[in-house]
């Protein structure tokens, strides 16, 4: 931050001194040419073209140091931008911005890698992470549960309530909220409802779409994404609006809150398919079948919005509907099963990865698979897929599908429970690798550039750079990668389970975890996140939300534990209960960590950590 308000300043000095320099030429000109200046006053034709001329000069010198400040609007959350005083946003790299200290969480776990680590955190370390010395700062109220992860932005400038550093909430009750990060107040600077009960717009019921896993109303579910060089905050809110259901696609001003580029936008599409549930051979989307689950992607200039159902209720499918950004016009859309159904698209809230040339990745959920044989059909359900964005389209470019699909879909051991991570360049035959994990507790390892499709008749996957099985317990939740290791959440099942660290070197994972925490999760549906000061001070959070399960539901548990030893937990909010209390356990729940501050949503308040000494105590 500091280095571009300092650059900043230099510029504007420059143009002052060039302008003082100007009026100093001009100065000594007059006095050494008094007469002839007295003879160009009696000209006013001329005297008007010479005051015309340093008026335009003025101006150019004044403009001179904001040329080009504005960018360009198609940009996606790996190209960061910093708003100044002014009214323009400066575009500035993510490599600048993170040499300022300038932390920003703008998508779902950091970045559209989904790597899950923020390593710009120069405040929060091992060190000062401890009850003593670290705790919850304030709470943050809120209308409805959070299962969206909070967004960071800082230096946001709001209008008549100069700039702050802001952290974005959207609720299960159709809210987002906008708050100072670094305030205790408890209004917000701005909040946005999409509901009008007198009108009749609501949330969804769950007892209206046989819905039991979201509890008791369906809003906004998905994490938001933020384009940071326009200002614009875009979020998918699920209504009923007089007995019919709707999402909307919004793009909201990150100062203010209000609609953008003519939105918000209804999200409809169809697409060719033999489905049941389509008419001549086309199938079109129906919002009562759908949930919004997964985190929204903005990519090259779109928005990608995928969907998966309401508790495997209804004739549903997979979809993938991509927007452009300032338009809000369709660019696209894709199915999982289109001659088929199931196939949700969902994984477990994280959104869709992307790379640096715009190939999309993503896992499938439970369904009929038939992509194989002499005549391979369109079906793609528990595997992983990879597409491609043209202007206008969205199609197939590769796919990996376990050669125990059937067993997976027969027993509910979908893949599609995970997020894909794409992972930092790595040495070996593989460079370019994604990992992903899913019901059966498999940890896939995949090369990008070729899936290897399905291997029909044979027992394994070898077209895989490597599988790990019988490591993991059921996972629910996206690996997050730090520092040449990986770390997997705690897995569902009967038995309490441990958050695991494991290292990857020369393209290959260790075949056993190097770390472990100790075994106090149960049903957590647990993707953690990483703090660190680029290869030190790794810290790794996890929010423990078993209690939601309880009959009285209690409250989540915030855990910080040392990135190199996991055996080492250095903080949870249980040892100072009374002070720390983040709030009644919410499901999915993923911690946020950006400027010596963790961010937690719960089912009624989003609770703010940090130093204690930051608020005075």
């Amino acid at each position: 931050m500091f280095q571009d308000v300092i650059s900043v300043f230099s510029e504007s000095i420059a143009a002052l001194a060039v302008a003082c320099l100007g009026f100093g030429v001009l100065i000594y000109f007059t006095l050494h040419n008094w007469q002839k200046v007295a003879a160009l006053s009696r000209n006013r034709s001329q005297l008007l073209s010479v005051g015309g001329g340093i008026v335009v000069l003025l101006l150019v010198l004044q403009l001179r140091p904001f040329h080009g400040a504005e960018g360009s609007a198609e940009s996606d959350n790996d190209s960061l931008a910093a708003t100044g005083s002014g009214s323009r946003p400066q575009a500035v790299s993510a490599e600048s911005l993170a040499a300022a200290g300038l932390a920003v969480v703008a998508t779902y776990h950091n970045d559209n890698a989904r790597t899950g680590q923020n390593v710009s955190e120069t405040t929060l370390t091992p060190g000062n992470v401890n009850a003593a010395h670290f705790g919850k700062l304030y709470s943050f109220p809120v209308d409805g549960s959070v299962y969206a992860q909070p967004l960071y932005m800082p230096q946001v400038a709001i209008p008549g309530n100069g700039i702050h550093n802001v952290v974005i909430v959207a609720t299960q009750h159709d809210s987002v909220y906008a708050f100072d990060a670094d305030s205790p107040t408890p209004t917000p600077l701005w909040q946005v409802s999409f509901l009008n009960p007198d009108a009749g717009i609501t949330t969804l019921p769950a007892t209206d779409v046989n819905a039991s896993d979201i509890l008791p109303e369906i809003g906004i579910t998905s994490t938001p994404t933020i384009d940071i060089a326009s200002n614009t905050l875009y979020v998918v809110a699920a209504t009923k609006e007089n007995g019919a259901f709707y999402h909307r696609l919004h793009a909201l001003d990150m100062t203010s809150g209000a609609e953008k580029f003519g939105g918000p936008r209804i999200i409809q599409a169809s697409y060719p398919g033999a489905a049941q549930d389509g008419n001549d051979g086309v199938l079109s989307f129906s919002s009562r079948f759908q949930l919004q689950r997964a985190a929204l992607l903005l990519s090259k200039g779109k928005v990608f919005v995928a969907f998966a159902s309401n508790a495997d209720s209804g004739l549903y499918h997979g979809w993938v509907v991509a927007y452009d950004a300032v338009t809000m016009k369709q660019a696209g859309a894709w199915v999982s099963t289109p001659d088929g159904y199931q196939g949700g698209i969902w994984m477990s809230g994280c959104g869709i990865s992307a790379d640096a040339d715009g190939n999309l990745y993503l896992s499938i959920a439970n369904g009929p698979f038939d992509a194989y044989g002499e005549s391979p059909g369109v079906n793609y359900s528990d595997s992983i897929v990879k597409l491609k964005s043209s202007s206008h389209d969205l199609t197939l470019a590769d796919f990996f599908t376990p050669f125990s699909q059937a067993k997976m879909a027969r027993d509910d051991l979908d893949l599609g429970s995970s997020g894909v991570v794409l992972l930092p360049d790595q040495p070996g035959p593989y460079p370019h690798l994604a990992i992903a994990t899913g019901k059966n507790g498999h940890i896939y390892l995949l090369n990008r550039d070729s899936f290897g499709g399905y291997n029909a008749g044979v027992k394994g996957n070898p077209q895989l750079v490597q599988e790990l099985s019988g490591r993991l317990r059921q996972q629910m939740g996206t690996v997050a990668y730090w520092n040449g290791r990986l770390y997997f959440g705690a897995g569902i099942s009967p038995y309490n389970d441990s958050i695991k660290a494991f290292t990857i070197r020369n393209g290959m994972l260790s075949a056993a975890p190097a770390s472990q925490s100790a075994a106090v999760y149960h049903l957590t549906r647990s993707t953690v996140s990483v703090s660190a000061n680029g290869n030190d001070n790794g810290i790794v959070w996890a929010v423990h939300t078993d209690a939601y399960y309880d009959s009285r539901q209690g409250p989540a548990v915030l855990h910080a534990y040392d990135a190199k030893n996991l055996a080492h937990e250095l903080y949870n909010s249980n040892q100072r209960l009374a002070r720390d209390n983040p709030g009644t356990a919410a499901k999915f729940t993923v911690p946020t960590i950006a400027n010596g501050k963790v961010f937690v949503g719960t089912a009624n308040q989003l609770s703010v950590y940090g130093l204690l000494a930051a608020a005075g105590n």
